[in-house]
């Protein structure tokens, strides 16, 4: 069984961010998610090792196992070593965090979040089907994200569609960063010399939602 100050633990860190970064563990749920974070798992529990099994996790209809793992701590180096590097540009949508998460470990590219929802909110989590234990990404705010991509050394493109931009099936299949914006406003940060892309599509369609049109895009660049 599992004791009350793990009860309570589980319960903060799926509801606070503040509890999950300070103890620098999140939820974790399904066999498989259990298993593959073997090397970052603290502890995992049944409905046999809590009568508040349902209560503790946060799927509506719930795995058969859960457990509490530590944050992996990836650096700017990490990311740096894949091909394209994926900035997300204040993404909010929790869902579309986990899913680009997960397109980037299906097509090997690293992530930084810019100002971005928290990958280990329950619905990031759940969405990236543990490729936030397996994808390099890190966090940064929007200043010093401009000097971290300087720092990268090779040509940026925002994914927007504008005049002048390139179809992403032109661009070259070389070393690069990828800026996907807010699900509203698009790209806001301001990197000189960067290049404009975008993913050809029906033109009765107004836009793809930024999780679909970063893998359509991590696809043609792979």
């Amino acid at each position: 069984m599992i004791t009350k100050a793990q009860e309570k633990l589980i319960q903060e860190l799926v509801s606070n961010k503040k509890t999950r970064r300070e103890r620098g563990m999140f939820l974790i749920e399904g066999a498989k998610f259990v298993k593959d974070a073997k090397k970052y798992l603290e502890f995992s529990f049944t409905s046999k090792d809590s009568y508040n099994f349902r209560d503790l996790i946060s799927t509506e209809t719930p795995q058969s196992v859960a457990g509490v793992a530590r944050i992996p701590q990836f650096t700017i180096e990490n990311v740096a070593k894949c091909k394209v590097i994926v900035v997300l540009d204040n993404v909010q949508d929790p869902g579309n965090v986990g899913t680009i998460m997960r397109a980037c470990l299906a097509f090997d590219a690293g992530l930084i979040l810019v100002d971005s929802a928290d990958p280990t909110n329950p619905k990031s989590v759940r969405a990236s089907a543990a490729a936030i234990l397996k994808t390099p990404w890190i966090e940064t705010g929007k200043f010093e994200a401009v000097e971290m991509i300087a720092g990268l050394d090779r040509p940026v493109y925002k994914l927007e569609l504008r005049a002048g931009a390139k179809p992403i099936n032109e661009i070259p299949k070389k070393p690069l960063v990828l800026i996907a914006g807010n699900e509203g406003r698009g790209v806001t940060l301001e990197i000189p010399d960067a290049l404009s892309t975008y993913i050809p599509q029906n033109v009765e369609l107004e836009s793809l939602n930024v999780a679909m049109a970063t893998t359509i895009a991590l696809y043609e660049l792979s």
